[in-house]
């Protein structure tokens, strides 16, 4: 995103669009706290369609379709007569759907469906390190010494969530998950953050997709992958309508599929892409870790999923390292 800073975005190079101008920043901060929040809501409620007898992939297609359907009527609305914009920004959709919605969302819900909802989101926002770890590969940018330390703080919260003796009952398999739900997550940063560049005839800067409309395509978009996945046999779809159990008390189905659907998608992608856009993608991560409070505050209360002490210390690790390096590369 184009800076109206007077210095770039150290992490983000000034010739990506992925940087935040200072303008907007208190109202973008409030956004990215609410899309945190509503984000934070998904592993409960998926979680609770899962141990009820749906597929993750299952509740993951239920949650885009529902958030699809609730973004029709302001999309078309909010594109009437520039359809064309829609058009130009095709890549930027489909991307966006594939990555950004349905990998990290079926990744991180398989990972839900083998561990804690708590451990399953602080291991996806290694995506954090990973951000930095691709701008230094891809781009030269070399984090400084803070960074670094951060980084390994990281790792080594994620070497106590392993918990190598077994005592935690981490799984495996929902931790390949989760980092891949991690790698996923900061392809949606960037992609949150992109608005167009300065054309090369030097004309006005080309008007960027309205975030309700990248998101409701996207989720059309990750709607179609996923449904497709099913119909090939590479994704297991399986839905009942039976009763779900939330604090202890069981609901119908359509609770949480309403939940995920409006709140945990549809609020939570819109909120989120507008909130980045404001902040770009380094500051908007940052903020967007709230949601790991939220979502382990929602399992704790809703689904008594409380974590063992080495799971807790691994976690603490792990916030602290991704913090450390938002701070760093923040300054």
């Amino acid at each position: 995103m184009a800076s109206a800073r007077t210095a770039p975005d150290r992490i983000v190079p000034a010739s990506l669009p992925y940087q935040a101008s200072r303008s907007g920043q208190g109202t973008g901060l409030a956004v990215a706290l609410l899309s945190a929040a509503c984000f934070g809501t998904s592993g409960t409620f998926g979680s609770a369609l899962i141990g009820a007898g749906w597929s993750p992939a299952g509740a993951v297609l239920a949650r885009v379709l529902v958030a699809a359907l609730a973004l029709t009527v302001p999309a078309v609305l909010t594109l009437r007569g520039r359809w064309a914009l829609l058009r130009r920004s095709a890549r930027l959709v489909v991307v966006y759907g594939l990555v950004g919605v349905a990998a990290c969302q079926v990744c991180y819900f398989n990972a839900i469906a083998h561990m804690d909802v708590g451990i399953s989101i602080l291991l996806e926002y290694l995506g954090i390190v990973f951000i930095v770890g691709w701008l230094w590969a891809r781009h030269g940018q070399r984090p400084r010494l803070a960074t670094v330390l951060g980084g390994v703080a990281a790792l080594g919260g994620l070497g106590l969530m392993l918990d190598l003796s077994g005592s935690a009952g981490v799984s495996l398999v929902g931790v390949a998950w989760a980092l891949a739900a991690a790698v996923a997550m900061a392809v949606y940063f960037f992609q949150s953050a992109h608005t167009p560049g300065p054309p090369a005839d030097g004309s006005a800067r080309a008007e960027a997709l309205p975030a309700v409309v990248l998101t409701w395509g996207g989720m059309v978009t990750g709607a179609a992958a996923i449904g497709l996945g099913g119909a090939c046999g590479v994704l297991p779809l399986r839905f009942t309508t039976a009763d779900v159990s939330l604090l202890d008390t069981r609901l119908s189905w359509l609770v949480p599929v309403l939940g995920l659907g409006v709140i945990a998608a549809a609020i939570a992608y819109v909120t989120g892409v507008a909130a980045v856009r404001r902040l770009g993608a380094k500051l908007g991560s940052f903020v967007a870790m709230a949601e790991v409070l939220f979502a382990a505050g929602f399992a704790w209360l809703l689904l008594h999923q409380a974590p063992t002490g080495m799971q807790f210390l691994g976690g603490a690790l792990i916030l602290a390292g991704v913090i450390a390096v938002r701070l760093d590369e923040s300054r």
